[in-house]
């Protein structure tokens, strides 16, 4: 797979070159479109008050300019409020904007396909000049004749025409010769180039349909690097309106079968402040009605939730072989913190999602705040304001490769497989861990701990109480029945929240059942990343057999 990376890298730029070129070119269409309407009533107009002129006098000719100046004002106010019309109407219909299209990757059109085209010949090139005839140039000699030819001077005469049409004749000759033998070259050297030209476009042909056959077969064979570069081409095709930055990250959990995307929203900017435009005759100004705050900020609910929810849909929908189960989307902005003045990019909107939760969702005719709160997505209370929410999954425990990340925690070495600690072992590296993050943990008995391996307490105020820990040292996917496990150990044990952590991954059931449930599930990559946080190395290798 490493020998197709430089290519994908090629092939997702592309896509978004030509996916913005597109999107430019439907721009330049619209605006075209726009600015003909407007220059076909500007003509009318034009011609209504020029046949009125001819029949004006000088008062009424200064009325008319007065009125003339008015209407041009007021199409002013009118272009303003068409534009601000499409742009509040693009904000409306992100979401509806993809469900007109197959997000699905056509393989066959990353591929080259065409037929080589040879360079055209130019006209002098391919018909040959005519040879030229050479008796042109005697058809008006006449020998002497009679008595004519008795007389030496006429007959040297003669000869010394005949000799200079000869000579003409010839040069005329090589001339010809000298310019066919040049087109001849000419066109040897072009069919040289036609076909190096073909030989190349076979080359090329030949290696990028390999290529794409190639990462089509990854792709297929459920292949991480190349299923992340496929998302992330799907994504990079998505058409926004202008000014969405579409800046994202793409990360694979395959344990899990969960896609975790990082993409950046638009600022809260991206909605107009102005409701209208109107003319002010008195103080010959155009002035904006200001937008209400409650309408701004539900216009930007609504296109960050349409953000969201489409990069949801675009995953399962392009995902033509189900290797996704799981989408989570955390969705961030870029933004200043207004109390220190540092940048800081908070998250928004954060969801995770099943493909069979998804897919019963019908997108045409949702209340997109609704539909997020049934899955469970954790939506800041004030997006205008930038106020963040903590994301379901955190990007950066999304790394698939279980790589060098370490009491038992701080006895481990860099070398030490998480896989190789016995149960009791992982059970005390896990309650080490919560306890370095600032919980009181203490293991449970093995033989009497009800299901519980470790009992935490978080002694904040109001948002702390005891937590339940599960750890499980899996290979294999961790189902439902250990997540219901957990939950009927918290009700029982009365804990405010359960954390189940595993070496592996879980399903979508489990994700599903925790989805309104004061339950975290941390799988292997995340295990990895909190140990890492903490300054803790280690690696998940698991076994062969």
């Amino acid at each position: 797979m490493a020998r197709r990376i430089g290519f994908e890298q090629v092939l997702r730029a592309s896509v978004r070159e030509f996916s913005r070129q597109q999107r430019l070119s439907a721009q330049r269409a619209k605006a075209a479109e726009r600015e003909a309407n407007a220059l076909v009533r500007q003509r009318q107009r034009e011609a209504t008050q020029t046949s009125r002129r001819f029949a004006l006098n000088a008062k009424e000719q200064e009325k008319l300019d007065k009125l003339r100046y008015l209407e041009t004002r007021e199409q002013e106010v009118e272009a303003k409020n068409a534009a601000l019309e499409l742009r509040v109407e693009a904000l409306s219909g992100v979401l509806e904007q993809t469900l007109l299209v197959d997000d699905a990757i056509d393989f066959n059109g990353l591929r080259i396909n065409g037929a080589f085209e040879e360079q055209l010949l130019p006209s002098s090139l391919k018909t040959p000049e005519p040879q030229p005839d050479i008796r042109r140039h005697l058809a008006g000699l006449r020998q002497p004749s009679g008595i004519a030819k008795l007389f030496p001077w006429v007959r040297k005469a003669f000869e010394r025409r005949l000799a200079r049409a000869k000579d003409f004749a010839r040069q005329e000759l090589i001339d010809w010769q000298a310019r066919e033998a040049e087109r001849q070259a000419k066109l040897a050297e072009l069919g040289i180039e036609n076909t190096r030209r073909h030989h190349e476009f076979l080359g090329a042909q030949s290696a990028r349909n390999a290529e794409v056959d190639g990462f089509e077969a990854d792709c297929r064979e459920a292949d991480p690097e190349a299923l992340v570069a496929y998302f992330s081409m799907v994504l990079e095709r998505s058409e926004y309106p202008e000014g969405f930055p579409q800046n994202f990250s793409v990360a694979l959990q395959q344990a899990s079968r969960l896609l975790v995307v990082r993409y950046e929203l638009p600022p809260p900017s991206i909605v107009p402040d102005v409701d209208e435009f109107r003319y002010v005759k008195t103080r010959d100004v155009i002035e904006g009605k200001p937008r209400k705050a409650t309408d701004q900020k539900l216009l930007y609910s609504d296109a960050i939730a349409a953000v969201v929810l489409r990069t949801v849909h675009e995953i399962f929908e392009s995902d033509v072989w189900g290797h996704v189960d799981v989408v989570a989307v955390n969705g961030m902005v870029k933004a200043v913190d207004a109390a220190t003045g540092q940048d800081i990019e908070p998250c928004l909107v954060s969801v995770r999602t099943t493909r069979e939760a998804f897919e019963v969702i019908d997108l045409r005719r949702i209340n997109k705040a609704v539909c997020l709160r049934n899955l469970g997505a954790q939506v800041s209370r004030n997006p205008e304001e930038v106020q963040p929410v903590k994301p379901i999954v955190e990007f950066k425990m999304t790394d698939p490769r279980f790589v060098d990340q370490s009491d038992l925690v701080s006895e481990l070495s860099s070398a030490t497989n998480l896989m190789d600690l016995n149960p009791y072992e992982f059970e005390e590296l896990v309650a080490n861990l919560f306890g370095k993050m600032g919980l009181e943990s203490k293991l449970t008995r093995a033989s009497r701990d009800g299901g519980v391996d470790c009992v935490a307490f978080d002694p904040r105020p109001v948002l702390g109480g005891k937590v339940v820990i599960q750890a499980k040292r899996y290979r294999h996917v961790v189902g439902v029945s250990a997540v219901r496990d957990l939950y009927g150990t918290m009700m029982n044990e009365g804990a405010s929240k359960g954390l189940l952590v595993t070496t592996s991954g879980y399903g979508p059931d489990a994700f599903q059942f925790a989805k309104d449930k004061p339950i975290e599930l941390i799988d292997g990559g995340g295990l990895l990343y909190l140990l890492g946080e903490i300054g803790v190395e280690a690696r998940i290798v698991m076994p062969t057999e």
